[in-house]
Formats: structure tokens, C-alpha cells, sequence
């Protein structure tokens, strides 16, 4: 079977950025996602299409097809009052956007009563290169694709 629009795919992965391992799927516990749903990043998606189980392959992405491009404007001062505890640099917390959205942050620099903050993804900006082996490949249940993602062991219940 391959890898094609709503099927789920299981797969083992090495993510490097500049040669350094920075993420990588534990052994025998692969990475299972819903194809299809923009659940992975766009260029690896694209990578795997038409792929099937056993295939091993080389990709490498470029910030606009991964984590975007590195945006400066989203580095900014927040007050060290706007946090419940000292802030550690290298951290990252959790902001509530004005329409209820979660955005992520690191904390760049504590300064005083200021902290640099950096709402840009960690790998913004960043080439990455994946080492991917294909494990399965399935047709996803109605359950899975009615909620948009792959479901797997021990997965949290949907209410």
C-alpha cells in the first residue's frame, strides 16, 4: 500500500539540523500521522507521497516547505511581571494569543524587570534533514479521519 491522502503511516525518523541530531523517533515506537492533514511538516509530506512500507529515503527541507523563515519581528520585550515564576532562559511557555489561540515562546534574555522573548518556531529558519524509514502504511479508520489525526495504543479518548 501507498502512501497517499488519508492513509496512517508509521515511520521511523533521524532529524538533523548543521549535522547535529536534534529529533529522532524512538526505536520501536515510530512517529504515526494522518497523511493528508498537514500534520507533519509540508515538505516532508510531500516527500512521502506514493511512498510505501520498507521504502527508506533522504530528505531535506527548507524553511519555507518546514518551520517557515526566521521573522525577527516575532522577538519581543514582555514584562518579567507577565510571568507566574523567574523566567528561565532557554525555556519555553505559552501565551494566550486575543482569539484563544496557544502560542509557544523561548525565553531569550531576562534583563531586570524585562524579558526577550521569541515567538518564531525553534527551527525556524533552519534546513532540516531527515533520515526516514516507512514502517506501515494503512487505511485510516472514520474515527481517525473525522478528527484529523492518526490514532494509535494508548492514545487519549476524544470526548
Amino acid at each position: 500500500m501507498n502512501i497517499t491522502q488519508d492513509k496512517v503511516v508509521e515511520m521511523d525518523y533521524v532529524l538533523k539540523v548543521e549535522g547535529e541530531v536534534v529529533d529522532q523517533s524512538e526505536p520501536g515506537e515510530p512517529l504515526t500521522y494522518l497523511h493528508g492533514h498537514n500534520n507533519i511538516i509540508p515538505g516532508l509530506e510531500r516527500a512521502l507521497e506514493g511512498k510505501k512500507a520498507g521504502d527508506s529515503l533522504h530528505v531535506t527541507v527548507q524553511p519555507e516547505d518546514g518551520y517557515g523563515e526566521r521573522d525577527e519581528d516575532n522577538v519581543e520585550e514582555l514584562d518579567r511581571e507577565d510571568f507566574d515564576d523567574a523566567p528561565e532562559v532557554g525555556a519555553t511557555y505559552y501565551a494566550q494569543a486575543e482569539d484563544g489561540s496557544v502560542l509557544p515562546f523561548t525565553v531569550l534574555e531576562v534583563d531586570g524587570d524585562k524579558v526577550q522573548v521569541d515567538f518564531n518556531a525553534p527551527l525556524a529558519g533552519m534546513v532540516l534533514n531527515f533520515d526516514v524509514t516507512v514502517r506501515n502504511v494503512r487505511d485510516a479508520t472514520a474515527e481517525e479521519l473525522e478528527h484529523g489525526h492518526a490514532h494509535t495504543p494508548g492514545m487519549h479518548d476524544h470526548e
